[in-house]
């Protein structure tokens, strides 16, 4: 942040705000603080490093740079109103969040994700299940335009047949988060991929037509390292699964009503929350219709008229979640799951890494380490390395997706437009970087929503998503062989 002067107010009698520019140590010592913290989280908690550990590190963090802040002449309401104007911008992310939880409950609850498990354990092999999952996301992610949608519905799903089939999770989840990305990214109903035409400039559909030169090689490659990967399972697979599904719950395709209506709205541009949430509340309408004695068993209360312990089991289903007892392990495990209240947790994880993420954007520390960076790089292969790392830097530093196409796309434009690069390219290169490395971060909001909604630690999925681990190596690469640079046309 730059500096500014500071006159005495005739009027007030007080000085104004002078602000000086962060040192390098400054910013070293405050993200050197939240690697110290993450690090030791992991090494004390491991896995339940996210249940509470992870925010306190970041709260901690969070502190740290507002002192910082305010000891380069920042004021403290400034940055009490940055974290409030941080926080603010996750709010959209916090409710769709809210929403699946809700959806997940009434889906379990209503027989929807029991029928995509019983026609996917039919229709799917474990020879090709990984490739196939990549596949379908990415179908649906191209249609709909939004990753999260696809990896809260029928992702899902497929995370159930998976499990039923004696597959990986981790590696399912890898499947599915790979084609819900490579769809974000090559869909012009994508609000990433529109995002990072306004910050750039460049036009719609030919940042699409280029980020296929980097997008559908990444999808390829993952595409063949899942059908390695796709060997059969062992034991009984299928069939003892379907028969006791079938069993507990009346399956029918009128189950898929609700994942019907949701991609159609989502196709009809309607917000993600209403979306989804309108989901959920179908998927209570699909329990009430065809499986109206799941939620009656759901409710303990037996003195309640039928109609009304129903509608209790879908409110209950839609807030805390569904639990079920059907005596089958297996089954139980599977299905007790969802509502509002079990995100929760990631709704605290995503506060307190956004509160972050605005401090030190507000008091300069991202800048500070960014901007030498544009500077030095003297290829284009060295301006796309920086982007990309910055872009992952950023996913890491603020933990927001949207931060880590804005904030590089600002930073790095005019250093392109000097060079005389399209902005088709720098746009390119913060899809490839910014929006799908931000999956493969704990406390990133996209790698939290994705380890609540899918019941995965985000670091065991991690190293199985390959679509987001090849896209940024693949923009990386075209950079340095020269391909498909693409200069501006001479004024």
């Amino acid at each position: 942040m730059a500096p500014s002067g500071g006159q005495p107010n005739p009027e007030s009698g007080q000085e104004a705000e002078v602000i000086r520019p962060p040192s390098g140590l400054d910013a070293a010592i405050v993200f050197g603080v939240l690697i110290a913290l993450l690090a030791a989280s992991y090494l004390l908690f491991g896995k339940d490093s996210a249940l509470g550990p992870n925010q306190i590190a970041l709260i901690f963090s969070s502190v740290v740079a507002g002192v910082i802040a305010h000891k380069n002449g920042m004021r403290w309401e400034g940055v009490s109103q940055a974290v409030v104007d941080g926080v603010a911008t996750g709010l959209s992310a916090i409710f769709i969040l809210l929403a699946v939880g809700a959806l997940i409950g009434t889906w379990a609850l209503g027989g929807t994700m029991a029928a995509m498990i019983y026609y996917g354990l039919e229709f799917l092999s474990p020879n090709y299940f990984y490739i196939s999952t990549m596949a379908i996301c990415a179908l649906v992610a191209v249609a709909v335009g939004s990753s999260w949608t696809v990896i809260g519905t029928i992702g899902v799903g497929l995370m159930g047949v998976a499990a039923n089939l004696g597959m990986s999770p981790a590696i399912a989840a890898g499947a599915v988060v790979s084609g819900a990305f490579f769809g974000d990214r090559t869909s012009p109903l994508s609000d990433t991929l529109n995002l990072a035409t306004a910050v750039t400039g460049a036009e719609l559909f030919h940042l699409i037509r280029e980020s296929m030169w980097t997008s559908f090689p990444s999808f390829v490659l993952a595409g063949v390292l899942f059908a390695w990967l796709g060997h059969p399972a062992s034991g009984d697979e299928t069939g003892h699964a379907m028969k006791n599904l079938a069993v507990h719950f009346n399956i029918s395709l009128w189950a898929f009503l609700p994942l019907v209506a949701v991609f159609a709205l989502a196709i009809l541009r309607f917000p993600p929350f209403v979306t989804i949430f309108a989901g959920a509340l179908l998927g209570g309408v699909v329990a009430a219709a065809l499986n109206p004695q799941v939620a009656m068993a759901f409710v303990t209360d037996s003195d309640l008229p039928d109609p009304i312990r129903i509608f209790k089991g879908v409110w209950l289903a839609l807030s805390t979640g569904y639990v079920s007892r059907t005596g089958e392990p297996a089954i139980d495990a599977l299905l007790s799951r969802g509502g509002m209240a079990q995100m929760l947790n990631t709704v605290w994880l995503i506060m307190s890494a956004l509160a972050f993420g605005a401090i030190v954007e507000h008091a300069g520390l991202v800048q500070r380490i960014v901007a030498p960076i544009a500077t030095r790089a003297r290829s284009i292969g060295a301006l796309l390395t920086s982007v990309a790392g910055v872009c992952i830097g950023t996913n890491v530093a603020t933990a927001d997706q949207y931060m880590a196409v804005a904030l590089p796309g600002r930073m790095f434009g005019p250093e392109f437009q000097r060079r005389g690069y399209a902005p088709v390219v720098l746009a390119r290169a913060l899809g490839d970087a910014g929006v799908v490395t931000s999956a493969l971060v704990p406390w990133n909001s996209c790698g939290a929503y994705i380890a609540a909604t899918l019941a995965i630690p985000t670091f065991s999925f991690a190293g199985y998503a390959f679509f987001c681990l090849f896209a940024p190596l693949m923009t990386v690469a075209i950079g340095w062989f020269g391909v498909r640079m693409i200069k501006t046309a001479p004024a």
